[in-house]
């Protein structure tokens, strides 16, 4: 299955929330994206289906291995190109906006080279 950007985001968004309550539920999703109730359940239930995240008892969403690792991924991506545009003199609020544009799409070289000059400066 290709998993597309809006999907990267709810699993970078879920494991953001699990780092920072220890849990998560949809409707912590839904409040942090600023999406709609339903709009996030059509979203999990298709993340599950595909094996990315899971439910247990409480309705608590848990991150796959599978899951986790493309979470762990975009995340990584996201703060690298934060922090190397804040480095370049962006604004804090534009370079996080401009990360989450552009962290899907880069190639995994441009990416690495990328945070390379980030470690660099």
């Amino acid at each position: 299955m290709q998993l597309y950007e809006s999907s990267q985001d709810y699993l970078e968004r879920i494991l953001m929330i699990e780092k920072e309550k220890g849990f998560v539920r949809s409707i912590d999703v839904a409040s942090a994206l600023n999406f709609s109730k339903p709009s996030v359940s059509v979203a999990m239930k298709k993340l599950r289906e595909n094996g990315y995240i899971t439910f247990d008892d409480a309705d608590h969403i848990h991150l796959t291995e599978t899951g986790r690792a493309v979470a762990e991924n975009m995340l990584d991506r996201h703060l690298t190109l934060t922090n190397l545009f804040k480095k370049l003199g962006i604004s804090d609020e534009i370079a996080a906006e401009d990360a989450c544009k552009i962290e899907h799409d880069l190639s995994p070289e441009t990416y690495e080279a990328l945070k390379n000059l980030s470690e660099k400066l």
